[in-house]
């Protein structure tokens, strides 16, 4: 099916059939240059396809970057995903694009990204800020045509894809919270990249704190991608970078048994920093010991007794339950029907990975509070996990009210 291409003024409709519906626009934008490379093309071409770019309105001028211009039809498959924990530096990226296969070149078009994970309701989702004009050639047929799309990209805007407009909540007035940043949606786009839940322009890369040019992504023409994906890893470790073949990611959601790097943005980046880990089957993941023994303690907390989180939650955990101990509250909690912290697995059914991988979300009281409902946890109780920087399942739009998370870092003094 074709793409739905009309505007709305108010929240987007879920369950829009391969579509992608557009929100409202306004303003005008501001100038910044792309990266995308072609060791084919004419750069030349580039320049002749925006000469006539459209105006578009822009609907947030802060973000703003120079619309993307007329599409000139040159199109690239995604064929691999590689992400840095830093910045490619220039040396890296030569030898990364002059990879060869049989005397031909391995890569036949790139683009770099800033790539990382943000986090809603217990998922991570991966958010790449690219250049609208360079991006759009590698995401398909239905997307990379659709300049509506793109100029809102450019105009400040964040372009989802379409399958996850009943997995991330977005406000009355079209907004998605990224990461305490309210970001308009602009698009909830079919196809694009395997691997990249959503995009926005480099302005917005640069506010949520994304790693700049931290990826590539990349087509390799007639060349094997595996073969490709072997050659970089060879000349560089095979820990070095993270290297998905996006063929196996669009059938199964994972590249298994490959090592993996999640970048989370926002308040989880000082307690997570660079999460690696492989998958190892049945739902599970083997973290890098190194990060596990830098990041996962195991102490003894009030009310609940000893329990296994991240070092950079306890304080704030054992504040919070601390304080409902002194409040008269400890019989809310349960300590049998604790349910954990630190589970370094996918989330149930999905590849996914939960705030449980990282030691930062927790479970209590779980017979009377399962998902869906409307639970038994004392509001008291809540408020003062909130208080002390937790979000609380409870509030979600499919609610989970035995279990909190960290939302925010706050210093117990």
């Amino acid at each position: 099916m074709g793409l739905v291409r009309r505007a709305l003024t108010t929240r987007p409709t879920v369950g829009l059939a391969a579509g992608a519906a557009l929100l409202a626009l306004t303003a005008c934008g501001t100038p910044e240059k792309g990266a995308e490379k072609d060791a084919t093309a004419d750069p030349s071409e580039a320049a002749a396809s925006t000469s006539d770019a459209p105006t578009a309105a822009v609907a947030d001028p802060e973000h703003a970057v120079d619309p993307p211009g007329a599409f000139d039809g040159k199109q690239y498959g995604d064929d691999l995903l590689l992400v840095a924990e830093d910045t490619i530096s220039p040396e890296d990226l030569a030898i990364i694009t002059g990879v060869t296969v049989r005397g031909r070149p391995g890569v036949a078009a790139y683009t770099q990204l800033s790539y990382g994970q943000f986090s809603v309701e217990n998922k991570l989702f991966n958010i790449a800020a690219v250049d609208p004009g360079e991006y759009r050639r590698f995401t398909g047929p239905d997307a990379a045509p659709f300049q509506p799309q793109w100029d809102r990209v450019a105009g400040g805007e964040i372009a989802v894809a379409d399958r996850l407009q009943k997995d991330l909540p977005i406000d009355g007035n079209g907004y998605l919270d990224v990461e305490g940043q309210k970001v308009h949606v602009g698009s909830w786009s079919p196809g694009g990249v395997d691997g990249i839940d959503a995009v926005v322009n480099g302005r917005w890369g640069q506010e949520l704190g994304l790693p700049e040019d931290n990826a590539v992504l990349i087509n390799t023409g007639i060349s094997s991608p595996q073969v490709v994906r072997d050659k970089i890893e060879k000349a560089f470790g095979e820990t070095r970078f993270s290297i998905n073949a996006l063929d196996i990611v669009a059938q199964s959601g994972i590249d298994p048994g490959t090592y993996q790097q999640a970048i989370p943005v926002g308040a989880f980046s000082d307690a997570v920093g660079v999460f690696r880990y492989t998958p190892i089957g049945g739902g599970r993941i083997a973290p890098d010991p190194a990060w596990v023994a830098a990041h996962i303690v195991t102490e003894a907390v009030p009310i609940l007794g000893t329990v296994t989180c991240n070092k950079y939650m306890m304080p704030q955990l054992k504040a919070a339950l601390g304080e409902i101990q002194t409040s008269g509250l400890g019989d809310k909690i349960d300590p049998r029907q604790y349910a954990g912290c630190y589970y370094p697995r996918f989330i149930a059914g999905s590849t996914q990975l939960s705030n449980h991988s990282f030691g930062l979300a927790l479970d209590l009281n779980v017979p009377g509070n399962q998902r869906g409902t409307v639970g038994q946890m004392d509001r008291v109780v809540v408020a003062i996990f909130k208080k002390w920087g937790f979000a609380w399942g409870g509030d979600w739009a499919y609610t989970d009210p035995m279990h909190f998370e960290l939302a925010r870092i706050v210093n117990p003094g």
